[in-house]
């Protein structure tokens, strides 16, 4: 939590001309935050120079002996939040689920059904409709990328679009719109559980067979090409829905560099069938059978058992946890206390989006083992500065990025500003200032969100939130499900 006094890179004397990278010297733009936290301490003042691309070519705390036309900025810049695990549709029922008749059960396989329903009923326009205002509202919360795993495919009837990749293409003119970077990982869905056919309403999801998925695969690769800004991965959905012997096939045939997202023992029945279907528990069977390394990304990971739990923190996987999601669905807690004393990496995703505040997820994912542990130290040292740094690391890695810093030369500007004049933030020590931000803050306290440079929400207020919010009504209100 300390500043730090020492500049980074050194700055040049007046006399130094600038890199002529292109051509007589790009001018840079100049930003000056009050402070800018990175891995290990805050530099403050912070003054950071990006080129037209954004990308950060200067940053220090001694001010440039160019900096004209500086933009002075009264605020705590964070690294742009990582959002790892996104089912964007899902948006669309978000506080549809939550009416429980007296006298029945309801779970996570009952929410499911209401699920089915929004899937089946969206059409291309109404999905692109609520992704773009789902993604404008996570910049606006401070995420500047989403993983979108994504297994919406085909048409209602479950027959294919002419484009494979119809609705991937949507995501990503979805993210453009909105200004977030993302990663398309197309989802490969085959069964409806372990061994059995897949349900009829499942049927927008399903590629029959390995070489159907590579083609959807191939024709994701192309839609990614509209925005400089999208990357892919790949995933299988979990062991329930696609057989055995193709998820071994799938994961040995996609390329080496490429993250790998896949959803695993999310649900306690889930293990219980995945027990009677093959004898091993869910993740187990994946520590057994895959390949598992720093480029997989195990979503949930909820009911792990202790040989589990060793064996993920040592492969070096991240686990992705939902709090908001996990929560809302009864899900259960993830053994997070022990995984990180084991050395074990996560980072967070929100899911169905019930919830899209990163330091909503931090608190919960603390508290929640607080409450079963009756201690408070979850997390040894500055817990807030440690999650921040985990969530970015880990979430950067799985959109295929690799980082040794939150703010780094070279790398772009992806920032969320906090408001310092904030009566509790004006009066913290260096410290204290990241626990503050992190236990103490909604999403009223921010200046903004900037994405290469470039700020796509000022003041709570998205760039083209009128056209994104009147387009999202227009869709919901033709759905008639809410």
């Amino acid at each position: 939590g300390k500043m730090e006094e020492n500049p980074s890179p050194r700055p040049r004397s007046s006399v130094t001309p600038l890199p002529r990278e292109r051509g007589e010297g790009e001018r840079l733009n100049f930003f000056k935050f009050k402070a800018l936290l990175q891995r290990d301490h805050w530099i403050s003042p912070a003054y950071v120079g990006t080129d037209h691309a954004g990308m950060i070519k200067y940053l220090s705390n001694i001010p440039p002996s160019d900096g004209f036309g500086m933009d002075t900025i009264n605020g705590y810049a964070l690294p742009g939040f990582q959002n790892a695990h996104s089912h964007a549709f899902q948006y669309g029922m978000a506080g549809l689920a939550e009416n429980h008749p007296m006298g029945t059960h309801d779970d996570f396989w009952s929410w499911r059904e209401a699920m089915y329903q929004c899937a089946l009923s969206v059409d291309p326009d109404q999905v692109e409709a609520i992704a773009t205002m789902l993604y404008a509202e996570m910049v606006r919360h401070g995420y500047t990328h989403v993983a979108e795993f994504h297994y919406l495919h085909h048409d209602k009837d479950g027959n294919h679009y002419d484009n494979l990749a119809e609705l991937g293409e949507r995501m990503v003119a979805a993210a453009q719109r909105a200004g977030i970077k993302i990663t398309l990982v197309p989802v490969f869905y085959q069964k409806g559980t372990f061994g059995k056919e897949p349900q009829p309403r499942q049927r927008r999801f399903i590629s029959p067979s390995v070489d159907e998925y590579f083609k959807l695969f191939e024709a994701s690769g192309k839609v990614i090409k509209n925005y400089d800004e999208a990357s892919i991965a790949f995933s299988i959905h979990s062991l329930r829905a696609v057989d055995f012997n193709d998820i071994v096939r799938t994961v040995e045939s996609m390329p080496t560099d490429l993250p790998f997202h896949i959803h695993v023992a999310e649900q306690k029945k889930e293990v219980m069938d995945c027990i009677n279907y093959c004898g091993k528990r869910p993740m187990q069977w994946v520590l057994d059978n895959l390949p598992v390394n720093e480029r997989f990304h195990l979503v949930h990971s909820t009911h792990l058992n202790d040989d589990e739990l060793t064996r993920l923190a040592k492969s070096g996987a991240r686990v992705v946890l939902c709090p908001s999601t996990e929560g809302n669905l009864g899900d259960g807690i993830f053994r997070m206390k022990e995984f990180v004393k084991l050395g074990g990496r996560w980072s967070i995703g929100t899911d169905s989006h019930i919830g899209l505040n990163p330091l909503e997820e931090f608190r919960m994912i603390d508290y929640r083992q607080r409450l079963i542990t009756n201690e408070r130290n979850t997390f040894e040292g500055d817990a807030a500065h440690y999650m921040i740094n985990e969530e970015i690391a880990s979430g950067r890695k799985a959109m295929g990025i690799d980082s040794q810093n939150n703010f780094e030369l070279g790398k772009p500007l992806d920032a969320f500003v906090l408001n310092a004049k904030s009566p509790l933030f004006a009066t913290t020590s260096p410290e204290n200032l990241a626990a503050t931000i992190v236990y103490s803050t909604d999403s009223t306290h921010s200046l903004g969100t900037l994405i290469n440079g470039k700020w796509v929400v000022k003041n709570n207020h998205h760039t083209s939130y009128n056209e994104i919010s009147k387009n999202f009504t227009e869709a919901l209100l033709q759905m008639k499900n809410r």
